[in-house]
């Protein structure tokens, strides 16, 4: 378990270009005034928009706040319209790039074997995979961490060494007025931890939640996570600075134990 504690931000196609260089703004303006973010104890990361990428990078030049994409092609070059591949992505400076989410599951037809080949393209490209994770229906929570493990396999098939974010996402969750119980999550977090850390070549692979994760949220968690994936919820940038000190304090214990 890392003594650093990750806080993520996607913005999904919430916000308009303007808007979202508004955000980055006092978002950075955040970043090189909290503590724990300046020192490097809890990682904050951002994915916009692919027309906000540069944008954003602009913005959060000189902070530790990393620039992540909400999608990234298969392949890393060709005839392949309306695709952006993980090398180019790694030449303007994007560190992240989510994969597998369930809206890009359900609504543009990803398979696992596309998720298997969105992730090895990051890998091998030095990028680090927000690979998103969960159960279409609502399970027991021990159904729910065999399922989520069974993906967190397949999607890693194949695929370089390299660090994973593990974001455990029950679909049921995204977009609900609440996130799932603690309990479900501490427990289906736990086996992806077991799980990404029987794996050769994971060092130093996290596991977040999302699914309408909020300030709160993290303090009520614990040590069953290891930070959270944010959406609406961060839109506020207060509310996201509520995140980042429980986040602060998380790390805080943590470090504590460790000595």
């Amino acid at each position: 378990m890392p003594t650093s504690v990750s806080v993520g931000v996607s913005l999904k196609m919430y916000f308009g270009h303007a808007d979202a260089r508004r955000w980055f703004e006092r978002v950075a303006e955040l970043a090189v005034t909290h503590p724990a973010v300046i020192d490097g104890r809890v990682e904050c990361f951002v994915i916009p928009t692919y027309v906000q990428l540069l944008p954003a990078i602009e913005a959060f030049r000189g902070t530790r706040v990393v620039v992540g994409a909400q999608d990234v092609a298969t392949e890393d070059a060709g005839a392949y319209t309306g695709e952006v591949s993980a090398a180019e992505l790694a030449e303007v400076g994007v560190r992240l790039a989510e994969v597998g989410h369930a809206e890009r599951r359900r609504f543009f037809g990803e398979t696992e074997d596309v998720v298997a080949g969105k992730t090895a393209a990051a890998l091998r490209n030095g990028l680090t995979p927000v690979l998103c994770l969960g159960e279409a229906e609502r399970l027991e929570a021990t159904d729910a961490a065999a399922e989520v493990v069974r993906q967190l396999h397949a999607a890693l098939h194949g695929a370089p060494a390299g660090r994973v974010i593990v974001a455990y996402e029950p679909v049921w969750a995204i977009g609900a007025p609440e996130p799932a119980p603690v309990g479900h999550i501490a427990i289906v977090a736990s086996a992806l931890r077991d799980a990404v850390d029987a794996l050769d070549g994971r060092h130093d692979s996290t596991v977040i939640y999302g699914g309408s994760a909020g300030p709160g949220l993290l303090t009520q968690l614990g040590d069953a996570v290891d930070g959270l994936f944010l959406g609406r919820f961060a839109h506020d940038p207060a509310a996201l600075a509520d995140v980042l000190d429980e986040a602060a304090a998380l790390a805080a214990r943590r470090e504590e134990v460790r000595a």
